[in-house]
């Protein structure tokens, strides 16, 4: 008897794309969806700002961790089921950040929250650099531009619910209505492949792979610095009013947003390399802008010039990464998200040691130095 053939894998298209531009918003709009929340679980379980610090710490833990996991299951399940289960978490986490008020049952929930993401977010990118090198086309701007996206609508959206006299849980349930929709939407066609499972389950990165992971380690720390700094720079060294100093994370996201939403054709037009030296150079004039010159109003100018020129760095980087060969893709791709995860939790940490040791202006003219690194590298990085 002749064995039937295993049928090859479908070859990503157009269904497989916008799947993908789906995944990325429930990413962005998951995320975002706990940030209104956070101050209501502060006051149920009557935690300090230090002891509310260390717990935020168990949500980066569960991410960091689910990382690599996820990359592996990917590989070896396919990118539908992993990216399922992730979203699963998320719907189940949620409800527990918006009633628990017990430490014990807060870690718990912040861990699982943290694992979604994580497993959401290396498993979209994962699909994202296969779809992308499937299509011939530039892409990855575009589907980052969906993360933020999703991430101004879960917020605004929450906020929204909350201002409007809706409960905690009851907000979270309508943002599980509209995730779990998006996922049925898109769950069709998500990969049911990962990338080719050779080579080991788990590797430290190293060559091209950790120099990329590197400078997103670099974007995102700037990235955190404005979420986590601009308000508190604005209104202590600018003396912006507090109701109106988070003005400065809300313009760095508006031209993130913007330009990753157009980055695709951009990246087109000047390419992989000047987008990474011209953008790296841009933030750091924007970085230098907002905490060199004294007036909230040029602060406001400078935050927008760093979600310009951030805003395509990333996106182009997934692609240099998709493009080596040194280490599998299962691998490197969660590796280099991990990396940029790490500089979003722990770099405004750092931030705040170095501001207490000097001062925060120093701090963020670090980071731009760090940011005129990037715009180095471009030139050094072939991609």
């Amino acid at each position: 008897m002749t064995a039937i053939p295993t049928p090859a894998p479908v070859v990503p298209g157009r269904q497989e794309q916008m799947s993908t531009r789906i995944a990325f918003f429930i990413a962005g709009f998951g995320i975002a969806a706990w940030a209104p929340l956070v101050p209501y679980a502060k006051a149920r379980a009557q935690l300090n700002e230090g002891t509310l610090g260390l717990l935020l710490l168990c949500l980066g833990v569960g991410s960091i961790i689910a990382m690599p996991v996820a990359g592996v299951l990917a590989s070896r399940y396919g990118c539908r089921r992993v990216l399922s289960a992730g979203t699963i978490l998320l719907c189940v986490a949620l409800p527990m950040l918006a009633t628990v008020s017990s430490i014990p049952w807060l870690i718990a929930g912040l861990f699982l929250f943290g694992a979604g993401l994580g497993t959401v977010d290396s498993t979209v990118n994962l699909q994202a650099v296969i779809v992308e090198r499937a299509s011939g086309k530039t892409m990855m701007s575009g589907f980052h531009g969906l993360f933020s996206l999703g991430g101004i609508v879960g917020a605004a959206g929450v906020s929204a619910l909350l201002g409007l006299g809706l409960s905690p849980l009851s907000a979270t349930l309508v943002v599980i209505v509209i995730t779990l929709a998006a996922l049925l939407k898109a769950a069709p066609h998500l990969l049911p492949y990962g990338s080719e499972s050779r080579g080991p389950a788990f590797a430290i990165p190293h060559g091209v792979v950790l120099f990329i992971g590197c400078l997103c380690f670099i974007v995102f720390l700037a990235e955190g610095a404005v979420l986590d700094w601009s308000a508190v720079f604005l209104s202590d060294e600018r003396g912006l009013d507090e109701a109106y100093a988070g003005l400065g994370y809300a313009a760095f996201a508006l031209t993130m947003t913007i330009g990753r939403l157009t980055g695709d054709a951009i990246v087109r037009r000047l390419g992989a390399t000047r987008v990474i030296v011209i953008g790296g150079a841009l933030a750091t004039t924007g970085m230098l802008l907002a905490t060199l010159l004294p007036a909230w109003e040029t602060a406001l100018l400078g935050y927008a010039l760093v979600g310009a020129g951030c805003s395509n760095i990333v996106p182009v980087l997934y692609t240099a990464v998709g493009k080596q060969t040194v280490m599998p893709e299962h691998i490197a791709v969660p590796a280099i998200t991990t990396l940029g995860y790490t500089g979003i939790l722990a770099g405004p940490a750092l931030i705040g040691f170095i501001a207490h040791g000097s001062s925060l202006s120093v701090a963020f003219v670090l980071i731009a130095v760090l940011l005129l690194g990037v715009a180095i590298s471009g030139k050094i990085l072939r991609v």
